[in-house]
């Protein structure tokens, strides 16, 4: 008997063992497979599927690197939209479009997502802060997300987690601005004048701007036969 239980402990510590080997070896090719940033940096992250990319995408991008004092924007190409039924484009193909447009010293187009093998936003978060542990994060996105923000997957953990910078498109303020998001913290919503410190700000912070947009979108491009 006593055999037989020191044969299952060893059994389970080789288990144990394998597995946070699996974990340190995910780590260690995550580290390297994703764009580096020095310790200290403040990194937006602008998610979606960009598909396609379009000087809407740029135009946000450059904004929010002047606004909200952003050492580095990186695009966080996503493998898929779990609240799209319908898949985007090829992944190689939309990130050839991305890098194509968005040609910025301090952008990065990243498939991260599909690196670490996450889907929603907030385990990405997750995983990005464990491999990033010395840089500040924020999450960029358009006031059309934040109409819809609480439907995605922990989007509270999101909220009290990260930063938040939301740009504004046309026709979407209204329905962002009432949205369940944005009155479930409307106590972290900083001033636009206060843009530049969001990133300094512990969680949950949030700062809505507007600024003039291009009226473009990858629905009327899909729609217009972009992807051929």
């Amino acid at each position: 008997m006593a055999m037989l239980a020191f044969a299952a402990c060893r059994a389970y510590v080789a288990k144990l063992l394998f597995v946070n080997n699996k974990v340190c070896a995910l780590s260690a090719f995550a580290r390297h497979s994703l764009p580096s940033a020095p310790k200290g940096a403040t990194i937006g992250l602008f998610g979606g599927s960009f598909d396609p990319a379009h000087e809407g995408h740029a135009h946000v991008t450059r904004h929010a690197l002047r606004a909200f004092g952003l050492d580095r924007v990186w695009w966080l190409v996503s493998p898929g939209n779990p609240l799209k039924a319908n898949g985007p484009a090829p992944m190689a193909q939309r990130v050839q479009r991305a890098t194509a447009l968005m040609s910025h010293p301090r952008v990065t187009i990243t498939t991260a997502e599909a690196r670490l093998g996450t889907r929603y936003t907030a385990d990405t978060l997750r995983r990005l802060m464990q491999l990033y542990p010395d840089r500040r994060f924020v999450w960029i996105m358009g006031a059309d997300n934040l109409a819809g923000f609480h439907h995605w997957e922990n989007w509270r953990w999101i909220m009290q987690s990260v930063p938040v910078a939301v740009i504004a498109r046309p026709g979407q303020q209204r329905a962002a601005l009432s949205s369940v998001a944005a009155r479930a913290y409307a106590g972290d919503r900083i001033l636009p004048a206060r843009a530049t410190q969001l990133a300094t700000l512990h969680a949950p912070a949030w700062c809505y701007v507007t600024i003039p947009m291009r009226d473009i979108s990858s629905t009327q491009l899909r729609a217009a036969g972009f992807w051929g």
